[in-house]
């Protein structure tokens, strides 16, 4: 096959604009399936995360053929936290299928991938999607994608791009939102007319970018990205050049490219294909890979900085190896962190951080707590101490901290309470303007330290009905100190089982975390203080048995219902002096000092 006849295509998207669902009426059309075969929804999302929580995370290559041609579709996130992803993937496709609402128009995140889109100078073909749903306005989002691509200074050209009105759910594209088309004939054929054949050089020594990277157990390291020139063969004698230059020549072990959604073992791979090698252990996202007898490394992807920093501690609570973790120590959890740390082009590992600590820098707490969740179902256990935020320095010595735009969307009933929480985070306001429909939008400037935690308040707010997106800005003077929360911790005195005499006792001081019936240990904290303040409680005590009656003995308080957390919400609880207790069953947070006259004893030197 020659390049001609091959589409490399990436699929962009705000979260939830039906990306992966229009993934899967493309495959059902060129029939990757079979009739009979029982196909689940949502086939690029693939790990049980994504399926929960219904957004991509990772991209994923498959493809299919249309005629002669051959499309790789490339499905990628459409979560500023895994920009990353986009970054990579941006770098090894010739266009892309802008996928947007036609009942919310361009939002936010729109914008976000659109941007990188034009940075990397790549071909756009539009669909409106879900036109067929009820509220669609499919022209008044193509008239807002237009103003979307002057605001981003898109060239004349540009501004006439190919457009269709699809509906990946029931499997349609027309060229006109009213037309009567039941197949998607026309978006395959408006990704073969509009989106460029690879521009490849079939001929010459071979040269790729490794943009892709997939770990098995039986093979190892599998490495991949386009083939920009010339052709791999098993066997071949490669080098690989590294981000600092330095160069290792392996020989290639195994070649594949994609057909369908699998990999396909081939004897060669040529240019213009997306394909995958082994042969090599040490390789990063970016590394250039050429032939040994011509080594002429290709520049690296640009991607956005890391923001904020966590620490993950081995668990060493008492209740540690309780709730069925199989990973305890430290040496284990640095391991798998850097195992993701290899696959990943926005996370990386401090090599500072001393041996009882792992340091990760990542872009923001989704990306974080996405990994958490994924550890812990693979049966680790950690404690991890509240995200922080990177500063840099000025060169006048002024201290400098990450800035991001906000962009939130909301029912005009939560306006008062979104613009006091967005002024609490230190949030300044650029532009407000009222969608009609009784909803608004406000875009802001917001410190990076102010964002964590916002999404599960600005959801409660808006009663599940807002929509926000950041996209990280730069650095600026630091704004002050954003306040994390105003009540203080009630911490067990004694180790052992929550009570219910205890329960009714405590109540009226806070709010508990746990039901009756819960272990808990001395240092753990068990509730919130309705004051600013630490409450050590004795929440296992017993009720004293006794042998006379008394005639309100038996009446019984009502409990009030104790919180749950969610992984984010409960990272962005925690204070600096706390850590949040992960295990495959049990989120718990307890201060870093267990001992109470010794955590006294700290907090008096930390005032004096």
């Amino acid at each position: 096959m020659t390049p001609e006849n091959i589409r490399n295509i990436g699929i962009i998207a705000h979260v939830d604009h039906g990306k992966t669902t229009l993934v899967d009426a493309i495959f059902r059309q060129a029939g990757l399936f079979r009739e009979n075969e029982a196909v689940r929804d949502r086939v690029m999302d693939s790990n049980d995360l994504e399926r929960e929580r219904g957004i991509t995370i990772l991209s994923k290559v498959a493809s299919c053929h249309y005629g002669d041609t051959k499309i790789n579709i490339v499905d990628t996130p459409g979560h500023a936290d895994f920009g990353g992803e986009v970054e990579r993937v941006l770098s090894m496709v010739d266009g892309v299928l802008l996928v947007i609402d036609a009942c919310e128009g361009p939002m936010p995140q729109t914008r976000f991938v659109l941007k990188k889109a034009f940075d990397n100078g790549l071909k756009v073909v539009v669909c409106i999607n879900k036109i067929d749903r009820e509220g669609a306005d499919p022209i008044r989002a193509y008239d807002k994608t237009i103003d979307l691509f002057i605001d981003l200074g898109a060239n004349e050209d540009d501004l006439f791009f190919p457009h269709l009105y699809v509906s990946g759910a029931s499997g349609f594209a027309r060229l006109e939102p009213n037309g009567h088309e039941t197949d998607l004939r026309h978006l395959f054929e408006a990704i073969i007319k509009h989106i460029p054949a690879p521009q490849v050089q079939e001929d010459g020594p071979f040269q790729m970018q490794v943009n892709n990277l997939d770990y098995s157990d039986y093979l190892g390291r599998m490495f991949g990205g386009k083939v920009r020139r010339g052709k791999v063969r098993v066997g071949d004698r490669m080098t690989q050049v590294r981000e600092d230059g330095k160069q290792i020549s392996f020989n290639v072990t195994k070649v594949w490219n994609y057909e369908g959604l699998k990999m396909k073992e081939v004897e060669a791979g040529q240019a213009g294909e997306i394909v995958m090698l082994s042969g090599l252990d040490e390789v990063l996202i970016s590394d250039s890979i050429c032939d040994a007898s011509f080594v002429e490394p290709l520049p690296r992807i640009q991607v956005e900085p890391s923001t904020l920093t966590m620490n993950f501690f081995a668990n060493s609570s008492p209740l540690a190896g309780k709730d069925g973790g199989k990973f305890l120590t430290i040496h284990k959890i640095r391991e798998r962190l850097e195992k993701e740390e290899k696959t990943s082009v926005s996370l990386k590992i401090s090599r500072e951080s001393g041996p009882e600590t792992v340091t990760v820098a990542a872009r923001g707490e989704m990306q974080l707590s996405v990994l958490i969740e994924t550890m812990r179902r693979e049966g680790y256990e950690m404690a991890i101490a509240r995200p922080q935020v990177i500063f840099k320095e000025s060169d006048l010595g002024k201290r400098l901290e990450p800035v991001e735009q906000l962009t939130c969307e909301f029912d005009d009933t939560a306006m008062g309470d979104v613009m006091e929480e967005l002024s609490r985070r230190k949030a300044e306001v650029q532009q407000m303007e009222s969608l009609g429909n009784g909803r608004s939008r406000v875009v802001s400037s917001i410190p990076t330290r102010g964002l964590i935690g916002f999404r599960s308040n600005y959801l409660t707010m808006t009663r599940g009905s807002g929509i926000m997106a950041s996209i990280f800005e730069g650095y600026e003077a630091y704004r002050g100190e954003v306040q994390s929360r105003a009540n203080g911790s009630l911490i067990a005195k004694d180790p052992g089982k929550l009570t219910r005499y205890a329960y009714e006792h405590i109540q009226e001081r806070g709010q508990f975390f746990f039901p009756v019936g819960v272990d808990v240990y001395a240092g753990m904290i068990v509730g919130q203080a309705s004051r600013d303040e630490d409450m050590v409680v004795n929440a296992t005590i017993q009720k004293a048995a006794t042998n006379m009656r008394s005639a309100t003995s038996d009446s019984t308080t009502v409990l009030d219902s104790h919180k749950e957390f969610s992984l984010e919400q409960a990272l962005a609880w925690l204070r600096d002096d706390e850590l949040l207790e992960v295990t495959p069953k049990m989120l718990r947070f307890r201060k870093k000092i267990l001992d109470h006259s010794e955590r006294k004893v700290a907090e008096r030197r930390a005032t004096v």
